[in-house]
């Protein structure tokens, strides 16, 4: 049985974009617990509250992304992944710590338990919002291959152990 070149190729996109989300989930879930024990439980106001676990989530979203999405070894390029990966975050992290401000003003009558589901709901959905974009932008530009086209060849992006080969009888 041979496999198509162009379906290997959306099989290894939905597995990067599985992976992606992934981590998006995993990171959000850090942020939304620093944003709610700063705001709800430190007193800090929303705004720098949302700046700071957003703050927390990019490092590690940033290597889980590079290593196990990408599969990039090796140094990072400051120049062309760390700092563009940053402001991409940072532009994410204006547009949720707006939303956010909004939603605290919005709710700042309700109780604490109903502030702790509408604050982190604020952060989650300006991100969700930009997740498609910021999937391209990383799997097009930050993490492409190194000398490839806008598409890497799927090859290049399956690993191995996860290729399965059959024999052709």
């Amino acid at each position: 049985m041979t496999v198509e070149p162009r379906a290997l190729q959306q099989s290894v996109l939905l597995k990067k974009m599985s992976r992606c989300l992934v981590v998006s989930v995993g990171t959000t879930l850090l942020s939304a617990a620093v944003l709610v024990a700063l705001a709800l439980g430190a007193g800090v106001a929303a705004g720098p509250a949302n700046i700071i676990a957003v703050c927390c989530g990019i490092g590690p979203s940033y290597y889980a992304n590079r290593h196990w999405v990408w599969g990039r070894a090796g140094r990072s390029d400051l120049a062309r992944e760390i700092v563009p990966f940053w402001l991409l975050s940072l532009a994410g992290l204006v547009v949720s710590t707006v939303a956010v401000g909004l939603m605290s003003t919005m709710t700042s009558h309700w109780s604490t338990s109903a502030r702790a589901v509408a604050l982190p709901f604020a952060n989650l959905s300006s991100f969700a919002s930009l997740w498609l974009v910021q999937f391209a932008l990383l799997d097009r530009v930050l993490f492409k291959a190194a000398g490839s086209p806008a598409q890497p060849s799927a090859a290049a992006l399956t690993a191995p152990t996860d290729r399965k080969e059959s024999v052709a009888s």
